[in-house]
């Protein structure tokens, strides 16, 4: 009979790569893993792994086995989703990722209103970049991640995605700007605008300098910063403007010291997207978190996969 935990160890080698990587994800030695891959291959009676001075790739058995492996370890997940009442349970843990947009403004709600019907669960939340995010999915580190940036097939590959809804990029003005009475602009009154913005190496700003190069849009960027705070007090207190999603600034629109604005004819939308690895098999409390999400976000949940 296949051992479980050497098969779990056997399925994370293969995901990493090689021994080295799959001991440091597992919290074990590398002797440990080589050690639990002998026992397994002395089992079969067969290599599993060809070693190779950057790693290690699977032979023709240990395709095979990888194969069995994931539908072995999907139907106990879904034995254990099927059956387990989350809310009788004693506890239970759910990593998640967000970029920082998502877990400022959004995510605390979420998790203090899905507390208050299972409140025996505990949200583990991690803040990066989409980057940062996929990288965590990939090792484990996290089960879901809920992110505002834009994703190619390369970086995609293996990942489920759900889109959660459209949000569409606002025009940001402090009560000293001339657009303060305005509740709408066009887009070509950005061109040479004074303009706050984030880092050139941050996703939102790649993907905000491309969607102005598009209309033919070139402002005038006058300060830069790595976060949404300051981005939003420089504004408040200057004549600049920045292009921020709606929920990052309602706290401020309700003070009075920010207004957002429409662009006329919707030319910034990006997508949320919720994240989550194709072949890993969701516990419990991430299943129920999932569902909680599903059923209270206001837009409808559509997935597929890359």
């Amino acid at each position: 009979m296949l051992n479980l935990h050497k098969l779990d160890i056997f399925s994370q080698v293969v995901r990493d790569g090689s021994f080295s990587r799959a001991a440091e994800t597992l919290l074990m030695t590398q002797s440990a893993v080589s050690h639990h891959i002998r026992d397994l291959e002395a089992h079969l009676g067969t290599r599993l792994f060809v070693r190779g001075p950057r790693g290690v790739t699977l032979t023709e058995a240990g395709s095979i086995l990888h194969e069995c492996a994931a539908q072995i370890f999907n139907v106990l997940a879904e034995a254990e989703n099927r059956i387990t009442d989350v809310k009788q349970v004693a506890g239970g843990q759910i990593s998640i990722g967000a970029t920082p947009g998502v877990s400022i403004y959004l995510l605390p709600d979420w998790i203090l209103s899905f507390r208050v019907e299972y409140p025996n669960l505990t949200l583990n939340l991690s803040t990066g970049t989409s980057a940062d995010n996929l990288a965590m999915l990939h090792e484990r580190k996290i089960e879901l991640a809920i992110i505002e940036g834009e994703l190619d097939e390369k970086n995609a590959a293996g990942v489920t995605i759900r889109l959660l809804q459209e949000v569409e990029q606002r025009v940001v003005v402090g009560p000293k700007h001339p657009w303060w009475e305005r509740d709408q602009i066009e887009i070509n009154e950005l061109e040479n605008c004074e303009m706050i913005m984030r880092q050139p190496t941050s996703q939102t700003r790649i993907w905000l300098d491309e969607m102005l190069e598009t209309y033919q849009i070139q402002p005038r960027v006058t300060a830069v910063f790595d976060n949404m705070e300051s981005i939003k007090r420089t504004v408040a207190r200057g004549t600049g403007v920045t292009i921020l999603p709606p929920y990052s600034a309602e706290e401020e629109e309700s003070a009075g010291s920010l207004r957002s604005l429409s662009i006329a004819g919707r030319p910034l939308v990006r997508t949320l997207k919720l994240l989550s690895l194709v072949e890993r098999p969701f516990t419990p409390a991430a299943q129920t978190f999932l569902r909680y999400i599903e059923k209270s976000k206001a837009a409808s949940l559509y997935m597929y996969r890359t």
